[in-house]
């Protein structure tokens, strides 16, 4: 049976494994060790090089210190591409190496995910995996997850997302493949490796926080061992995320949101997301626009699409948030919660409308900069009603959108989208 078949009346719930951690400051240093403990003797670093630091050097350095050979790929993209995966998986084979290291955000884990599948399997294209557990191989090679941002969770998480460069040049495709074999062999998560992360990127990836811990909250799962982590990890973002944002070598704010991102990830693993990172997979196949910020603008206005079919659960996010609800009704609550996202996201500095997202806004945008030509007119997001169907109809066939709170058809969501790209957000708040 296809998930999206049981996703219709959800007769049975599956929980998700996630891979064993190793989490707090220092964590990254007994990466050496752990690679030997788990049989790594030739390993393939992928990262996006994060060029103005010296991460990837120092990892690679106590690797090769502890008797380790290292091949480093550096040329992952944000919102990794099927080409980034194959070129991995090509270094791989010809280097003959026996593992994985992924160093940085979700791009380098999401893209090494799909190279261990690609390579369990001969070879053979990525994309040919989309979908849910589309692997037959079982057996990958050991993967050692450092994440250098508090946003992404993909270091615990049974998915990774890809934007296939194959389709209608016209018609991009980002796809989220879910598999339980791509999980990583051990997630190393380390606040001290969040301190060189700009503002713009660690308030976007707070954001995609956020979004990973509110959509299994109010999914249509609702799946109770999700629960939990979910509502705190809500409320860790809103205690730490503003103090991680404009103080980043705040240490107590950099570990809150590594703990945030965490649980985040592990309420979504079993408990699903909605159309908050289905608007986001679209935008991005369309503009290259960071995964992060496109959950901030969005996550607003499905809060607001939502919130009729779970108020009493939008209540409870804004208790979450700090607000004071005594007094309220779940329905003044809800629209309490709604008011405490947007302050969060002025607070921290983040566009409103993806049409305020321009060339030099922030400072992950590659707009019109990718190299294939889906990207070579993507230099402006026009949010004009062309744009907005195309990225509808992209959100409808997305593997996020069936677990959405409320029913998702054409009609009702293009609104959220137009929202989305031009839309005033003090129009939600009534």
């Amino acid at each position: 049976m296809k998930v999206e078949e049981l996703l219709k009346p959800f007769p049975i719930k599956e929980f998700h494994p996630f891979p064993r951690a190793m989490m707090g400051p220092g964590a990254h240093e007994l990466i050496g060790p752990e690679a030997l403990k788990l049989g790594f003797t030739k390993t393939l670093v992928m990262t996006s090089g994060l060029r103005g630091t010296d991460i990837v050097d120092k990892i690679a350095g106590s690797m090769r210190y502890h008797g380790l050979e290292v091949v480093v790929y550096d040329k992952v993209e944000s919102n990794p591409k099927d080409y980034n995966v194959m070129d991995a998986v090509a270094m791989y084979q010809e280097n003959a190496c026996d593992s994985f290291v992924s160093i940085g955000g979700g791009s380098s884990h999401d893209a090494c995910k799909g190279a261990r599948i690609s390579v369990a399997h001969d070879g053979r294209s990525v994309n040919e995996f989309e979908g849910f557990n589309q692997s037959e191989n079982p057996k990958n090679p050991p993967h050692i997850a450092v994440s250098t941002t508090a946003g992404t969770g993909s270091e615990t998480s049974w998915a990774y997302v890809i934007t296939d460069t194959t389709t209608d040049p016209g018609n991009p495709h980002k796809y989220v493949a879910f598999d339980d074999n791509c999980l990583a062999t051990l997630a190393i998560d380390d606040p001290v490796l969040y301190f060189d992360c700009p503002v713009d990127y660690t308030a976007q990836c707070g954001f995609d926080v956020l979004a990973h811990a509110s959509e299994p909250y109010v999914s249509r799962l609702d799946f109770p061992p999700s629960l939990g982590n979910a509502l705190y990890a809500v409320k860790m973002t809103n205690d730490h995320l503003r103090q991680a944002v404009w103080n980043g070598q705040d240490l107590a704010g950099r570990e809150g949101m590594m703990y945030a991102q965490y649980i985040a990830a592990q309420a979504f693993n079993s408990g699903g997301l909605g159309i908050i990172h289905s608007i986001s997979h679209a935008v991005s196949a369309f503009y290259d626009t960071h995964h992060g910020l496109n959950n901030a603008i969005a996550l607003p206005r499905v809060w607001a699409f939502n919130m009729p079919t779970q108020y009493h659960r939008f209540a409870d996010l804004a208790r979450a948030m700090g607000v004071d609800t005594h007094g309220m009704t779940d329905v003044q609550a809800a629209d309490a919660a709604l008011a405490a996202a947007i302050r969060l996201l002025r607070d921290v500095g983040i566009p409103e409308r993806f049409v305020d997202v321009k060339q030099d806004t922030y400072s992950k945008n590659r707009l019109g900069q990718g190299p294939t030509t889906f990207y070579e007119n993507a230099g402006v997001i026009t949010g004009d009603d062309k744009d907005v169907d195309r990225i509808t109809h992209h959100v409808l066939g997305d593997a996020c959108t069936p677990g959405n709170a409320k029913e998702c058809t054409f009609e009702t969501v293009r609104p959220v989208v137009e929202h989305c790209m031009t839309g005033d957000l003090d129009d939600l708040l009534g």
